[in-house]
């Protein structure tokens, strides 16, 4: 396998995961979007927030070394980064672009060498070279796809709603 052949299969498999959020989004109301269906709080708009800030951080800063793209919007509530006070649609149409801009950046990186950034010290072990920063963005895309199908499920009863 080339580089360019194993950056376009850990970039299929990320689409595929960013492609689940939005499918799983689609259909329900502003109210929907915005209201906590578990305990700890966080509203399905804000978990896609947040999937905004993990791309920015993981395929923007550490990866790429950018500073640029942060979310234009104040995060904000008792557990802010799952939380977020913006249109509906300006949140997905951000996850959009920050998604883009990711798979630009992994594009032209070099999956084997250390990334351009490092992250938080807390973070590091999700990072030893551009490889691992895609496959951690992966899973945290696939984690937070499997909570809101779920809270799909709890709000309206539909599964299955993802391209996989």
């Amino acid at each position: 396998m080339t580089d360019n052949d194993e950056t376009m299969t850990l970039l299929h498999y990320l689409d595929a995961q960013r492609d689940s959020v939005v499918a799983i989004l689609d259909g329900l109301d502003d109210n929907q979007l915005n209201t906590p269906a578990v305990a700890s709080g966080w509203t399905p708009l804000g978990l896609v927030a947040h999937l905004c800030g993990a791309e920015h951080l993981w395929l923007h800063h550490v990866l790429a070394g950018s500073a640029g793209n942060l979310p234009p919007w104040p995060l904000d509530g008792p557990y802010s980064p799952f939380t977020v006070r913006a249109q509906t649609a300006d949140v997905v149409d951000f996850y959009r672009k920050q998604a883009a801009i990711s798979d630009q950046n992994v594009v032209v990186a070099d999956l084997a060498a250390p990334p351009r950034v490092a992250p938080p010290p807390e973070l590091a072990e999700y990072a030893p070279d551009g490889r691992s920063v895609v496959l951690h963005m992966i899973e945290e895309t696939a984690r937070h796809a499997g909570h809101l199908d779920i809270v799909r499920e709890l709000i309206d009863g539909r599964t299955g709603l993802g391209p996989r």
